[in-house]
């Protein structure tokens, strides 16, 4: 398995978004770190999932390139309190449409809560960089390195310095190069990053279809507003699901988040 030839025109812009920091980190690759005591991801979403039927991932991220600034004014630390009832936090550090940056998962990670960090990440050096944190977890994201010896590469590296590679995948030929890649954390996306649009369908297909492997551990993510979406990929086999803008558009994303554990619970 080679080649995932898809969705790399809408890929461009991030691309392009990332260059200037890709060129530095080149430049100036980051120093290897010393070992780190990392929260233990994986561990943490199967113990969500034993608890409740589906582990939950709760996303700091503060604006998006489809709709915009969410809550600016959301400090990261007070995101790592509202999201004291999940499993993990994911944390956008991509700066140009996320408004993210590298020093809030250094500020969120210090709670011991393990921390996803979710950004366009393609280069070893990302990896390296990530490493230098107390991130528990990187995504890597099969569309931006379709090549299958290069992800595996990547996910190799991740595991070298005790991260938890989380393959994000959209179709099933992506779930094929993550498959022969080595990867055990897939995070299925509804969410076409070519052109932005949700199919909130995608998913529940997708596993339905090709149910997860001895190993494999399956993340939802995108589209998922409801305790009814939860139930939803949780009987569809999914371990954990990802919430993002349904907790970062709400008033208050704690009671957000809450509220939609509640929901699950009572289904």
């Amino acid at each position: 398995m080679g080649q995932a030839v898809i969705g790399q025109e809408g890929l461009a812009r991030f691309r392009k978004a990332k260059a200037e920091e890709i060129a530095r980190l080149k430049a100036h690759p980051p120093s290897l770190p010393a070992p780190l005591a990392r929260p233990d991801f994986l561990a943490s979403l199967k113990l969500g999932q034993k608890a409740r039927g589906l582990a939950v991932i709760a996303e700091y991220k503060r604006a998006s390139p489809s709709l915009g600034d969410l809550k600016l004014t959301l400090e990261p630390l007070a995101a790592a309190k509202a999201y004291a009832k999940a499993d993990a936090i994911s944390v956008l550090t991509e700066e140009t449409y996320f408004k993210g940056s590298l020093a809030y998962l250094k500020e969120i990670a210090q709670n011991l809560k393990p921390t996803l960090r979710k950004d366009f990440i393609f280069i070893p050096e990302q990896v390296m960089e990530t490493a230098g944190t107390l991130a528990a977890a990187v995504l890597l994201i099969v569309r931006l390195t379709p090549e299958t010896q290069f992800l595996a590469s990547l996910i190799d590296l991740a595991q070298s310095y005790a991260l938890t590679p989380v393959v994000e995948v959209f179709n099933l030929e992506e779930l094929a190069v993550a498959r022969a890649a080595g990867a055990k954390v897939i995070q299925v996306n509804a969410r076409d990053l070519a052109t932005l649009k949700v199919d909130k369908d995608g998913p529940i297909n997708l596993i339905t279809q090709n149910p997860p492997q001895k190993g494999e551990f399956w993340i939802a993510a995108s589209g998922l507003s409801s305790a009814y979406d939860l139930v939803k990929v949780q009987k569809a086999g999914f371990g954990a699901a990802l919430l993002g803008s349904a907790l970062m558009k709400a008033e208050s994303p704690q009671e957000a988040l809450a509220s939609l554990l509640a929901g699950l619970a009572s289904l």
